[in-house]
């Protein structure tokens, strides 16, 4: 792997990823699109520093978790999280979903109540504001290319990182903050028929994931904290109202700096700072 240090298992057919001590605070990353759990790799090293139990893992059905794709809904990717994140035996844990990741921690933070704290990152929530919004910005032109069933996956496959060199190229306000290393591990990640499909999947279940979404208005104690890089563009304050407006009480938003789309690689040290002094 490269990664002294680190620890792979795998759990229900999900690569999983350790790096810090086993009986540190346990902090459990949720990777987004077009990436896999390398996207935490400066993250991960920063809190194990800090004593902290470090958990990355491959989405359900890309990379080393391929044998565990779901229908590509929130929904069902948060079951398989948490069945791994029970066999892992993670109590009042801290939970950082980053785009997709973060779209599947918000169904995670409704669903099960052992999650100690929650952050999400860089992402707009299926049926919670300012979603509407998000779907009509041309910036996120891909949203509607991706749930087109079968079409992104016979132009995209074959050039995974051509592809994905375009959305770090115009998503990322730092590109060459994502390494040459990493862009291969994540063309290799999404490398196969079916994990390209799997990945997909994901924006297909989006109409899904909004009615399911906006069901769930009960109120929800448990802190969050939403991190938006400051050159993503955004009024970061309509973002935590969406929240607040679905019953999560203790909301907190900040934005990290110097950055734009992929915040955990563009700058993560700001990023950890804000999660470690988020006093949530």
């Amino acid at each position: 792997m490269g990664n002294a240090g680190f620890r792979t298992a795998e759990i229900r057919a999900v690569h999983v990823v350790e790096h810090g001590p086993p009986d540190g605070r346990p902090v459990l990353l949720l990777h987004g699109w077009p990436q896999n759990w390398r996207a935490w790799t400066a993250i991960m090293e920063l809190g194990a520093a800090d004593g902290n139990r470090m958990i990355a893992l491959d989405l359900p059905g890309i990379g080393g978790s391929a044998g565990a794709r779901t229908d590509g809904s929130t929904v069902a990717m948060a079951e398989t999280v948490h069945a791994v994140a029970a066999d892992l035996e993670l109590e009042r844990y801290t939970l950082v979903g980053h785009d997709i990741g973060g779209m599947v921690g918000y169904s995670l933070l409704r669903a099960y109540p052992e999650i100690a704290r929650a952050v999400v990152m860089d992402t707009v929530i299926p049926g919670i504001a300012p979603w509407d919004r998000a779907l009509a910005d041309p910036r996120l032109w891909h949203f509607g290319f991706h749930a087109v069933p079968g079409l992104p996956e016979t132009l995209v496959a074959g050039h995974q990182r051509r592809y994905f060199d375009h959305i770090f190229a115009t998503a990322a306000a730092r590109p060459d903050a994502v390494t040459e290393s990493a862009r291969d591990s994540y063309a290799a990640a999404y490398g196969s028929d079916g994990a390209l499909a799997a990945g997909f999947d994901w924006y297909r279940a989006f109409p899904a994931d909004a009615a399911a979404n906006t069901m769930l208005t009960a109120t929800i104690a448990t802190p969050l904290l939403y991190l938006r890089g400051d050159q993503e563009g955004g009024e970061i304050q309509t973002y935590a109202r969406g929240f607040a407006d679905f019953g999560i009480e203790n909301v907190s938003a900040a934005t990290v700096a110097g950055s734009g789309h992929f915040t955990p690689e563009e700058n993560p040290r700001a990023v950890w700072q804000l999660i470690t002094q988020w006093p949530g």
